[in-house]
């Protein structure tokens, strides 16, 4: 039985960036009680870099996270920031390269190395919600009154009020949602959100130490200036984290005809120096200088899901990569796992939300988070396209810079802090126009 002081139980399945914001978030409300289950059997992030704009690291101030980032993450101080941000972009697959861009946005962003993100985030949270090897098999959602059962495959259940999948773009909970939401509505096209689609591009990540990048004393460009080297259907993204000590190399290459075929392989693997410098034979020395210290690298096929037309179904929610897991183009996934968590938190915490409000609250979630978190995931998307020259407008210099500029509109439109308020005021509206259906009703009998 809940404790009597406590408005729920919300059940986070998934402990990554975003399952372990909304656990942070949440606590700061004592009346919501919280519990993480993780399939893995620690607490860890894989990858390399990770991007974070200032909307999303508001947030992270918000939460009383920006001085243990900036410690542990290598992210710098407000005033250490160009408020000018931006990449170079340059042609580059070919031994003369030239740089024919360069995006200068109004807008702060913060570089850091993934894992010690997500490091900081498990400090913030007491051990003991923490539950780990625990991979969620299925949950069974019945009556609104009914706490919700969830049935892991290590043969152990759980109940909660509230159930949030926060476990990837794999996601179980997506699963056993929309398999549910396709039998009740006898809707058998629901079923292809289920599994991910091989979005036709493959990544190879590594890091590599300064020292390395450096010649005659100076550092390669990378760690002053973000850069983008574009090639016809390749490209390569670089920049310095982890306080100018590691550089974060990218390589993309896509092959299109293989989009949303079955990807033959592993989705990630470890390939060798040799795999990564020959994809990118005859290239600019710049980018023959960042990929030559390469040891070993990441290979990674990306994976996107087609958008979600709902991320709720009663008092079931994913968010993150569960929800809308997007290609790596913007450097926004994790940003909009955050931006889920804060405000799914802001609105559980509201005084108005209660056990009786969860379905109305989740439901707010949903009409605000769906067509924003959408929009950035197909924005991701065509901008992979321009950087490799096989959008609408392929290798134009002439509109190339307006094309990418447009598609960052998204950083500076409706905050997460303008979310919660419209999604509370949505809620206020919706039971008001409710009341006044009833009283309506009531009145004609």
């Amino acid at each position: 039985m809940a404790d009597s002081k406590q408005k729920f139980r919300v059940a986070i399945c998934g402990a990554g960036i975003g399952g372990l914001t909304l656990a942070v978030a949440l606590a700061r409300y004592p009346d919501i009680d919280v519990q993480v289950y993780e399939s893995a059997g620690k607490l860890a992030e894989i990858g390399a870099g990770v991007m974070i704009w200032g909307r999303t690291w508001k947030i992270m101030t918000t939460l009383g996270l920006a001085e243990p980032l900036r410690r542990a993450a290598g992210g710098p101080a407000d005033k250490d920031i160009d408020p000018d941000f931006g990449f170079e972009y340059r042609r580059s697959d070919k031994l003369e390269g030239h740089s024919y861009f360069r995006l200068s946005l109004p807008f702060i962003s913060y570089l850091f190395h993934r894992a010690h993100f997500l490091n900081v985030l498990v400090d913030q949270i007491p051990s003991s919600i923490a539950h780990l090897g625990k991979r969620l098999r299925a949950y069974t959602q019945n009556s609104p009154s009914e706490p919700i059962t969830l049935e892991f495959a290590d043969g152990t259940t759980a109940t909660c009020d509230l159930l949030v999948g926060s476990d990837g773009i794999k996601s179980a909970v997506r699963r056993c949602m929309y398999e549910g939401k396709a039998a009740v509505t006898r809707n058998a096209e629901l079923l292809k959100h289920i599994e991910p689609r091989f979005s036709g591009w493959v990544v190879y990540r590594t890091l590599v130490p300064v020292e390395k990048l450096t010649k005659d004393g100076e550092s390669h460009r990378i760690f002053h200036t973000p850069m983008m080297y574009c090639g016809y259907r390749k490209h390569v993204v670089s920049y310095g984290i982890a306080h100018g000590k590691l550089g974060n190399v990218v390589g993309f290459y896509s092959v299109p005809v293989d989009e949303n075929t079955k990807y033959d392989g592993p989705w990630v693997s470890e390939v060798s120096r040799d795999e990564v410098v020959n994809c990118y034979v005859g290239w600019e020395n710049e980018v023959q200088e960042l990929i030559a210290p390469v040891e070993k690298a990441l290979k990674w096929a990306i994976h996107e899901l087609r958008p979600l037309p709902t991320y709720v179904d009663g008092r079931v929610a994913l968010l993150g990569d569960a929800a809308h897991a997007m290609t790596p183009h913007q450097g926004s996934g994790a940003g909009q796992a955050v931006e889920d968590a804060y405000v799914l938190a802001g609105i559980l915490g509201d005084p108005s939300t209660t056990r009786d409000t969860l379905l109305q609250a989740l439901q707010a979630y949903d009409y605000v988070r769906v067509p924003f978190a959408n929009h950035v995931l197909q924005g991701s998307y065509a901008s992979g396209r321009m950087y490799e020259f096989w959008n609408v407008e392929g290798a134009d210099y002439s509109k190339l810079p307006h094309a990418i500029t447009h598609q960052w509109d998204w950083v500076k439109e409706e905050t997460p802090e303008q979310q919660i308020e419209r999604a509370l005021k949505w809620v206020q509206e919706d039971s008001t126009s409710k009341l006044k259906q009833e009283v309506g009703e009531g009145g004609m009998e």
